[in-house]
C-alpha cells in the first residue's frame, strides 16, 4: 500500500527552482531512501511533504489524502514526522522535556508512556541522561534523541534527514542499526542520507535525485549491485 504520493511537484526558495516535476513514492513497512550529491533537492523534497515549503506545483498525497497544502502541524497530527538535518532540539531544555515535547501531537499523547519506554530500551543512553541538558550531549547522542523525539510522535511515516552528517562512523553504525530495528517493526521511513552505501544497505527502495529530478530509481540492492549506476550516479 502507498502511504506517501510525490506527484509532479516544483519547488524552490524565492525565484530559485529546486524540485522539478518530482515524483516518488514510498510504500507501508517499507524503508525508501533519497540519495544524491549536495544541491540534488533532497532536503527541499523532505520539506515540501512537511509543509516547510509550499510547492508551486504538483500534490502530495498522504495516506490517500491530499495534504498538499496542510501546514506542518496539521500533518504531524495525522502522522507525518519529519526529523530534520541538524537535528534542531530544544538545547536548554532536558532529554525528558525534549521527549515530552515530541508526544505533542494529539494522536502521540495517549501512547506517550510506551513511546517513552520504548525509546529508552533502544537508546539506554538516553535513558542514563535523560535530565541532562541536551545541549550538552555528544554529537551523536543528540542526534539519538532526534530520532527518539520523532518517535515520540507516533508517526505513521518518519522522515529522515542527513543522520549521519558530522558523525563518527562507529556511531553511524548505531543509528543505522537503529533505522533497521524500526523498519523490522514495521515502521514506514523515507530517508535522506549522504552515505550512499549506508542508505542502500539499509533501505528497500531508493530514489536517485539530481538538479532536482529524479534521474533513477530502483529496487536498492539492485542499484547497489550495479556498476554502471554506482559510478555514474551514486559516486561509488
Amino acid at each position: 500500500m502507498t502511504i506517501l504520493k510525490v506527484h509532479d511537484v516544483d519547488a524552490g526558495y524565492g525565484e530559485v527552482q529546486i524540485l522539478w516535476g518530482t515524483t516518488m513514492t514510498a510504500e507501508e513497512g517499507k524503508l525508501t531512501s533519497l540519495v544524491g550529491t549536495n544541491g540534488a533537492g533532497k532536503t527541499t523534497l523532505l520539506r515540501s511533504v512537511m509543509g516547510l515549503n509550499r510547492p508551486w506545483k504538483g500534490s502530495i498525497w498522504f495516506n490517500g489524502q491530499d495534504v498538499t497544502r496542510l501546514p506542518p502541524h496539521a500533518k504531524a497530527e495525522l502522522g507525518l514526522v519529519l526529523v530534520p538535518e541538524g537535528r534542531q532540539l530544544f538545547t536548554d531544555m532536558s532529554v525528558a522535556e525534549n521527549l515530552e515535547m515530541g508526544a505533542s501531537p494529539k494522536r502521540a499523547r495517549p501512547h506517550a508512556k510506551r513511546n517513552l519506554e520504548r525509546v529508552f530500551e533502544m537508546f539506554p543512553r538516553l535513558k542514563e541522561r535523560k535530565d541532562q541538558t541536551s545541549g550538552t550531549l555528544s554529537g551523536g547522542e543528540q542526534q539519538m534523541l532526534a530520532v527518539a523525539r520523532g518517535i515520540m510522535a507516533e508517526p505513521i511515516i518518519l522522515m529522515l534527514d542527513e543522520l549521519s552528517l558530522g558523525l563518527a562512523p562507529v556511531l553511524v553504525l548505531d543509528i543505522f542499526e537503529t533505522l533497521g530495528q524500526l523498519k523490522k517493526a514495521g515502521l514506514t521511513m523515507l530517508l535522506v542520507e549522504q552515505n550512499v552505501q549506508m542508505a542502500l544497505a539499509v533501505s528497500d527502495y531508493t530514489y536517485v535525485l539530481a538538479e532536482g529530478r529524479v534521474e533513477l530509481e530502483g529496487v536498492s540492492r539492485d542499484l547497489g549491485q550495479n556498476e554502471h549506476v554506482r559510478q555514474a550516479y551514486l559516486g561509488i
